[in-house]
């Protein structure tokens, strides 16, 4: 065994390892682990691989349906079954901590990455989204990081030749040190199309294919697995280095090489780099792995062995192979002008064995490493915090309305979180692929037609994490409701989610508390909708001492199929004269609106009013009116009101509203409150008898609003001014801030 530096406790808790877990170590292997093998523990049992402070709670989300074709851990992503032979491989991820210190790389890592983990199962990517996260935008740093971050977004992904098709961003103070950068692909694959993310077959090579490795993203797993401080910065070799036109290359080459069938098994090097695909493929498969670490092709001389274990080096692959077949699969890579190298072989000793320089530098056993077998599992403490029984004392009547509704207004779309993020997706190619119907045609979900078929996709990302700091079990349901709720009023039925859980330090009981209530908010939504968990990641540790925790923010990403791509249905208002109907019920609720937040700077409140029964039944209502072509847009009610919703459905053609408010409802709860289970619709005045007569046998609530009219804004008779005139202000908020 190499002679390295002797290992300690102290080594160890440098490593993020807890002194029980150093003591397990060595009970593991029968002696004290050498630097090479302690650092492959230390990776492989950090939050980010093992999910040890989160499994217990994330085995209770439900994960069957009958579309299920790979469940949640058991591959690189979710896949569910589209019919007709088609399947569709998606998941959401995050990429926080290294975006947090080099915004542009981590970005366009974080894409790369989730990329990879489509296109290694079979399935070629056709959309990508993403959910950002920063603070206010008044901090030069906020901004810095919205526009490094945005720029690797749209830099790789436009390179790499997929287009970006939906996301959300949204602001607050908690976000400063710890933004948020998730990133979700899809793709579609054929039945037979894919391959697994295992290992076996005794002698069968392992290929190390695409880019070359180096220092970049060297203990990326673990710092990921730990709080931003002052002194993160020096973490700045934990973030690695993308190149799009290299994973184009690699994309290209992995779905040749799983066509001639000589693949056993396949996995990318994301988190924890070689190691991981080692460990997770070979205990997966029963098998184990001899490695020869000289054989990895190296872009840097003298890297130790830690290092080329553990290096993130981006646009990497592990590739089992069929022994005999080596010149089928070394014959695509060449033809790609990729590396393409044999590092070792499959053995039947269930242990990974590494050599350097013919000497036997780690040997680790497989499935102690991973998540399943023998990483640790850790029960949290959770603890009510004192703020959550302080917001249930909130009173919509302590509030005073405000006089002037048309300030409101006014302050809502000139505000980041409600204005346009044109800003933002006119720097991403939303084309390319010539597949997204919803480009020019705005819909409440990102909607993108699959090549050859008349099926189509629906995809979007949603989580109000205001509304979860509120009530986590409450406002994660929400986040569910809210991502069906779009694909619905879209013309898709809603399938399956992704997740990616931000929250704070896990060791924090009352953060803990937020993550619980969460899982089971997300657990009853899913339930409801038979939208089973399908995979995504889990990211801690978003804290710093300074500023405490993000606001907790379990972001949902949920695919919907439309087998008819004549169900789509846009948001936007169509023609002057049809008539707006709002469909649910109007509440007298304030809670957690933008409104209060940022105009009366109240956050001490619960979660939005919520009804998941009458949600669901809503959504049933609203797939009927689709299908039986009775109306002309559907756009749900969300942040910022139904005023928001009504001003987003008129400003794409130019077109005004006339409305009236119900008198028994407070005008700025109205207008501006988000009570849940609410979408606003237009109908033909020659189709409002088969409106009524549908909405008639439901038991869903309705009501009439108004008439669209050409660009005037009125409510109550009052003008809110006209439309052209708000769409400039609402359309160049980031603009004025971040300029051109």
């Amino acid at each position: 065994m190499e002679k390295q530096q002797t290992t300690t406790l102290e080594t160890a808790k440098d490593l993020g390892l807890l002194p029980e877990e150093f003591d397990r170590i060595k009970e593991i292997l029968g002696r004290t682990p050498n630097f090479t093998e302690l650092s492959i523990f230390s990776v492989m049992w950090s939050e980010h691989c093992s999910y040890k402070n989160s499994i217990t709670w994330l085995k209770t989300l439900p994960k069957e349906g009958s579309r299920m074709l790979a469940k949640a851990g058991e591959e690189n992503a979710g896949m569910v079954d589209l019919g007709d032979g088609i399947a569709c491989v998606f998941k959401i991820e995050s990429h926080n901590h290294p975006s947090a210190l080099e915004p542009y790389q981590g970005a366009a890592t974080g894409v790369g990455g989730i990329n990879r983990d489509i296109f290694t199962m079979g399935a070629r990517p056709i959309a990508q989204l993403n959910s950002l996260r920063f603070g206010n935008l008044d901090s030069e740093r906020n901004k810095w990081l919205l526009k490094g971050v945005v720029k690797g977004i749209g830099d790789y992904g436009n390179a790499f030749g997929i287009p970006t098709v939906g996301g959300e961003l949204f602001f607050d103070d908690c976000y400063t040190i710890n933004p948020l950068v998730n990133a979700m692909s899809a793709g579609i694959v054929e039945d037979g199309g894919t391959v697994s993310a295992t290992s076996y077959g005794v002698g069968n090579p392992v290929y190390i294919v695409g880019s070359a490795t180096g220092k970049d993203g060297i203990h990326g797993a673990a710092f990921a697995s730990k709080n931003i401080t002052e002194d993160s910065v020096n973490d700045l070799p934990s973030v690695q280095v993308g190149d799009p036109f290299q994973e184009k290359l690699l994309l290209e080459a992995t779905l040749e090489v799983i066509k001639t069938g000589a693949v056993i098994g396949m996995q990318d090097m994301g988190a924890a780099g070689i190691i991981c695909s080692n460990s997770e493929m070979s205990a997966k498969g029963g098998h184990g792995m001899r490695i020869d670490l000289n054989k990895v092709p190296v872009r840097q001389q003298n890297m130790k062995p830690f290092e080329i274990l553990l290096s993130e080096s981006q646009e990497r692959m592990l590739i089992v192979v069929d022994k005999g077949r080596e010149s089928e699969v070394e014959a695509v890579f060449d033809k790609w002008d990729l590396n393409c190298a044999i590092i070792g072989e499959v053995t039947d000793t269930k242990r990974l064995e590494y050599f350097m320089d013919g000497e036997l530098v780690a040997d680790v056993p497989a499935d102690d490493l991973v998540l399943g077998g023998g990483a640790p599992v850790y029960q949290r403490e959770y603890k009510e915090p004192a703020y959550y029984r302080e917001n249930l004392k909130f009173n919509i009547t302590d509030v005073k309305e405000p006089d002037d509704l048309k300030e409101v207004a006014m302050h809502l779309v000139s505000h980041p979180n409600i204005a346009s993020k044109r800003w933002v997706t006119e720097q991403y190619d939303s084309m390319v692929g010539t597949a997204t119907m919803t480009t020019n045609r705005p819909s409440n979900a990102a909607v993108v037609n699959i090549k050859g078929t008349n099926k189509a996709i629906a995809l979007t990302v949603d989580c109000n994490s205001r509304y979860v700091y509120a009530d986590p079990q409450k406002g994660c349901a929400i986040a569910v409701a809210e991502a069906a709720r779009n694909i619905t009023c879209a013309g898709g039925e809603p399938v399956a989610i992704t997740n990616c859980l931000n929250f704070g330090n896990p060791y924090i009981p009352e953060v803990y508390w937020q993550f619980v209530g969460a899982i089971k908010g997300m657990s009853e939504a899913c339930t409801r909708f038979e939208t089973p968990v399908t995979g995504g990641n889990v990211s801690f540790y978003n804290q710093s001492s300074d500023e405490g925790p993000v606001f907790p923010t379990p972001t949902i990403g949920m695919l919907g199929v439309l087998d008819d791509v004549k169900t789509f249905m846009s948001s936007d208002f169509k023609a002057e004269g049809d008539l707006i109907y709002l469909i649910g019920e109007s509440i007298n609720d304030i809670s957690s609106s933008q409104y209060l937040a940022s105009y009366h700077h109240i956050t001490a409140c619960p979660a939005p009013y919520f009804n998941i029964e009458k949600e669901y039944g809503m959504h049933q209502v609203i797939k009927q009116l689709i299908i039986q072509q009775v109306i002309e847009s559907a756009h749900d009610v969300s942040d910022g009101g139904l005023y928001i919703t009504l001003l987003e459905s008129a400003m794409p053609n130019n077109l005004g509203f006339k409305i009236q408010a119900e008198a028994d409802i407070r005008k700025d709860a109205f207008l501006f409150g988000e009570a849940q289970g609410r979408v606003i619709v237009s109908v033909k005045p020659d189709k409002q008898d088969s409106f009524i007569e549908l909405m008639a046998t439901s038991e869903t609530e309705f009501s009439f609003l108004g008439e669209v009219n050409i660009g005037d804004l009125i409510v109550d008779e009052q003008s809110f001014g006209k439309v052209t005139d708000v769409k400039k202000v609402y359309h160049n908020v980031l603009h004025d801030i971040l300029g051109a």
